[in-house]
């Protein structure tokens, strides 16, 4: 099954981590939304989406890229990363109604800590320190090959 995934990873790069580590063990193309992801995606069966949260949510230029080329009824699921924890429902519900306009079925979500010196967090020296650890690394492994 031909897969995507399209990413937004920045300041501390925890949510590439976890596609790296899905990259070494399978056959799937990376995008970084910021560096000219394709236009059409429609070559792929899965699309994945994977973002750090902000403001409790993906990545806007993510969910604005996901709005305008997520090609209709395909397979898709969604990878994060937030200093708080996971676990979090309302941290997918903009890229779930953003994927929904187009009848993509979601299969599935991974999230997981990650490195966080965003605003007061800075102050302590941030939190999540270690994270994503080697647990997570294999826990997204496993998420994505029982997809």
């Amino acid at each position: 099954m031909k897969t995507a995934i399209v990413y937004y990873s920045r300041h501390h790069g925890n949510t590439k981590k976890l596609l790296d580590a899905i990259a070494q063990k399978n056959d799937v193309a990376l995008f970084d939304v910021t560096e000219n992801p394709p236009d059409d995606l429609s070559a792929y069966d899965r699309i994945g989406f994977a973002s750090g949260i902000y403001y409790s949510g993906f990545q806007k230029s993510l969910l604005e890229y996901a709005q305008a080329h997520m090609p209709q009824n395909k397979q898709t699921f969604f990878i994060y990363t937030c200093g708080s924890g996971s676990g979090s429902k309302r941290y997918t519900n903009a890229i779930t109604a953003a994927v929904g306009k187009h009848n993509a079925a979601v299969l599935g979500t991974f999230g997981c800590r990650g490195f966080d010196t965003f605003g007061p967090f800075r102050l302590v020296g941030g939190i999540a320190k270690g994270h994503p650890d080697e647990c997570e690394l294999k826990s997204v492994c496993t998420f994505y090959e029982g997809l």
